[in-house]
């Protein structure tokens, strides 16, 4: 199957393949960029430069709205025809990939990439394809046998399965030691699943949906071809703790590639606290919560979390309970246990399941309880497998040994206490099950949702057909349930009127089964109401139809960015800025630079003359020769403008004589060496200070890591050095604390990057900037600055942006002013401009400083990206 998909001629970490350039005329975008480095105007002329240029016409029109959705398994099962030896195929209604079709409108195609569950020899494969694709609309991923053993039953089984369940690989006996060789598989089956995707999607229409943990690098390589897919992620497995996390050898990767994604989605909010929280403490992303969503600033793209558990197909098991099959199994049953009380449990056979725990919780009922011997049934049914191995064949020998000897001590001929049914089950006899049991059993050691306890509260509602054959009258029974859930699973918060347990303490779980089989009737109606009520209204059409919508909200300004492809491999991301939001250059800045004769160059210090992570923050030679350099010039006003005390500044820029410093945010001002200290608001009160101070000292206390600093303006608590999350969270109490006890002194309370400082009111780099470019103009200036260069990277410094963003319409400024607000690092910014790093800051001086000793000559264009080649 061929697409006419083609690859960003400007994605820099492409795998080096050819792909062909097709022209299209809809739906015109903004190029990209014109030449390295340098990001150009909206441009009309031609595509090239364009970073989605790919359209499809594999599948269907564009005309149509499509999801495709990427799963590591098709929602198909399968046989072979015994006469013509063809391969057959049907839906399986099970799938929950087929099931979220639900939540779409009628009028909207969806398209499944994925494996199958049958290995195709290769010369069927292409005729298998076909006949997927046109009845099912179903892409295969035919993944090599070798690969596909390594992919699935090598690291997403070996590596990521039990490392996403809290279990690390301790000694070679308990669990697999990172393989290398895996990971690359994983790798390379990722890449196959995110070519098929390619090959049918339209980049600029289709949404894409992946799923699960076997494709956690798939974004990263649909996001290289594709800048503005609009492309969901959702985990329906745990995710660790930062603690367990960290030990993957492969976090980063993982991380970065999952945040390729315009949306990623959990089953609840202790997943999403544990990525959040491993993307702070390893990636050093801070996230925030707007208007109820919570968002992820990574390079200029805001990568949204969703966090909603899946929901059952109310119609499917609604069906199910109506098939006569159901009715005659649930009557079957009832006659089999008469007069016993049947406690259920139904999971897969492995080892984060519980079952054991469950067989052990069974046998301590028993014994504390001797007057249920002979009343109380436990039916267990253990589904098979999902994969191989010594683990799974230790859990199987230990249920079954410990079933057999709960058996063989407390039941007796005709009574069994654990019935066990190891094996598959068909679904109207599971339904049947749900249906004759007055409780409910789920406790696993870990799981991501598990649906059983939602399954059994739908089965428990019952139907007009198994009513009749379980001898209910419908119209008048209030019907009742009770469910015992272990708290390490994602559906225990959404089950209020369950009874949680931890699955480890058998003695609890035995406590909560006898409490579930002898609570008031009354009080089990209420529980079963209640879940009942939440189980039908979060179904899985309402799932996916939520997720839907906040990918679309997600996705919406996609295309009113500009955006491009940085980095190698899988640390590859999109950086995505605003229109008018451009990389500085010499070459673009230098004409104006020598047209101009006042010029004001402002610059902050720390994150920008100085990388922030520098333990000695003495200015380098480099440095103070290219501040020099700029200050010899005439024309030119420079200004240090930091938040730093005056005596250190002026101890490391003493071998600037012209160089004018304005310190702790402009309370203290000199314009040279050899001048004297301003300051407007020397008669402030400072005895906010005897108030502040001994409120920081308590957080300093308790808060290792962190600090006072003491200005003879301000007192600022830095807290970088503490723990990230409650660093943030101390923060976020100090600074109430402060604007609380501090609300009658004339100061502000700011929090900025790892600080939370006091100073008093009316002081701020914003300021700075107005009461620089005043004093120029009362001190004589020959003229007013016609060039402005304001540099910072910090959030203090968007005070000055904004200030001199006002000054170009300052009736004091000429008209033809020329303006440059820069941010150091590529992030939303009320500046127009911004640089990569420090660095580039000092190569721009350097460039802008040698422009006046240069003779003017054309621009070049011509500038390094750094980070691009």
């Amino acid at each position: 199957m061929f697409s006419r998909s083609c690859a960003n001629l400007l994605n820099l970490v492409s795998t080096g393949e050819d792909f062909p350039h097709i022209k299209r005329t809809r739906n015109r975008l903004p190029r990209v960029m014109t030449v390295p480095g340098i990001i150009s105007d909206f441009d009309d002329d031609d595509d090239e430069g364009r970073s989605d240029c790919g359209v499809s016409d594999v599948v269907s029109s564009v005309s149509q709205e499509r999801r495709i959705v990427v799963a590591n398994q098709l929602p198909l099962k399968y046989q072979r025809d015994l006469e013509t030896k063809k391969w057959c195929f049907e839906w399986d209604k099970e799938a929950l990939v087929l099931q979220l079709k639900d939540g779409f409108s009628a009028d909207v195609e969806v398209v499944y990439v994925g494996c199958l569950k049958v290995e195709i020899d290769v010369s069927e494969q292409e005729e298998v394809a076909q006949l997927l694709l046109d009845k099912f609309r179903c892409v295969p991923t035919f993944l090599p046998s070798d690969i596909q053993n390594k992919f699935y039953h090598g690291f997403c089984k070996q590596h990521l399965w039990p490392l996403f369940h809290y279990m690390l690989p301790i000694s070679p006996n308990h669990g697999a030691r990172f393989d290398r060789a895996l990971w690359q598989a994983y790798v390379s089956a990722n890449k196959i699943f995110a070519d098929k995707v390619i090959e049918v999607i339209n980049p600029d229409e289709d949404s894409v949906w992946v799923h699960d943990y076997h494709l956690m690098v798939l974004p990263t390589f649909l996001r290289k071809h594709y800048h503005r897919v609009k492309l969901g992620f959702f985990l329906h497995s745990p995710f660790p703790s930062s603690e367990i996390y960290r030990t993957l050898p492969v976090r980063d990767e993982i991380l970065r590639s999952l945040l390729n994604s315009d949306l990623i989605g959990f089953h609840t909010f202790d997943y999403a606290r544990h990525f959040l929280s491993c993307c702070s403490r390893m990636l050093g992303l801070d996230y925030e919560s707007k208007r109820g969503y919570i968002g992820l600033e990574y390079y200029g793209r805001t990568v949204s979390i969703k966090i909603l558990p899946v929901g059952v197909h109310m119609g499917q098991l609604e069906s199910v309970l109506s098939l006569s099959e159901t009715a005659k199994k649930a009557q079957e049953l009832k006659e089999r246990f008469e007069g016993k009380i049947v406690i259920l449990g139904v999971d897969d056979m492995d080892m984060f399941k519980g079952i054991s725990f469950k067989f052990l919780a069974m046998g301590q009922l028993l014994e504390q309880h001797p007057e249920l011997k002979g009343k109380v049934v436990l039916i267990q049914i253990a589904n098979p497998a999902r994969t191989r191995g010594k683990d799974i064949e230790e859990v199987q020998e230990e249920t079954h040994l410990i079933a057999k000897s709960i058996n063989e001590k407390y039941g007796r001929p005709g009574y069994e206490p654990i019935v066990f049914v190891n094996g598959y089950v068909p679904t109207f006899e599971k339904a049947a099950c749900y249906a004759i049991s007055e409780c409910c059993v789920v406790n696993a050691v870990r799981d991501g949702m598990n649906l059983v306890p939602y399954e059994y509260t739908v089965c428990r509602q019952g139907s007009p057909v198994l009513d009749e054959a379980l001898c209910i009258d419908g119209s008048n029974t209030r019907r009742k349930s009770m469910i015992v859930v272990s708290e390490f699973i994602g559906c225990s918060p959404s089950l209020s009127g369950a009874i949680r347990v931890n699955p480890w303490n058998i003695d609890a779980v035995s406590e909560a089964m006898n409490l579930a089989i002898t609570m008031p009737e009354a009080e089990k109606q209420m529980r079963h109401e209640k879940h009942y009520k939440y189980v039908s209204s979060h179904d899985v059409a309402y799932w996916s139809r939520s997720f839907d919508q906040d990918l679309e909200r997600a996705c919406r300004e996609h295309f009113l960015r500009r955006c491009w492809g940085i980095g190698f491999g899988l640390g590859f991301r999109v950086v995505a800025l605003g229109p008018n939001f451009r990389k500085l250059s010499v070459e673009h800045i230098a004409p104006a630079y020598r047209r101009t004769n006042s010029r004001v160059i402002l610059l902050d210090y720390d994150g920008t003359m100085m990388p922030q992570a520098s333990v000695d923050k003495t200015p380098s030679n480099e440095v103070i020769s290219v501040l020099n350099s700029l200050c010899s010039d005439p024309k030119n006003i420079v200004f240090i403008v930091s938040g730093r005390g005056k005596d250190s500044l002026s101890r490391w820029f003493s071998p600037c004589e012209k160089l004018g410093i304005a310190a702790e945010h402009g309370y203290f001002t000199r314009w040279s060496r050899d001048s004297e200290w301003e300051s407007p608001l020397l008669a402030t009160d400072f005895d906010w200070i005897k108030i502040a101070e001994p409120v920081m000292e308590l957080y300093t206390e308790t808060t290792d890591g962190s600090y006072i600093e003491h200005k003879e303006s301000a007192l600022v608590w830095h807290h970088q050095e503490a723990d990230p999350d409650f660093g943030s969270c101390q923060a976020k109490e100090l600074l109430d604390h402060l604007e609380s006890v501090l609300a009658n002194e004339p100061v502000l309370v700011k929090r900025g990057q790892h600080i939370v400082e006091v100073k008093p009111q009316g002081v701020s780099k914003g300021i700075v900037v107005e009461n620089l470019i005043s004093t120029m103009l009362n001190r004589g200036k020959p003229q007013p600055p016609d060039f402005v260069l304001c540099i910072g990277d910090d959030r203090s410094d968007e005070d000055m942006f904004e200030s001199v963003a006002r000054s170009v319409s300052n009736p004091s400024l000429p008209a033809t002013a020329e303006v440059f607000a820069c941010t150091v690092g590529q992030k939303p910014s009320k500046a127009k401009y911004y640089l990569d790093d420090t660095v580039d800051v000092i190569k721009l001086l350097q460039g802008i400083a040698a422009v006046a000793v240069q003779p003017s000559k054309p621009a070049h264009f011509q500038v390094s990206f750094e980070g691009s080649l």
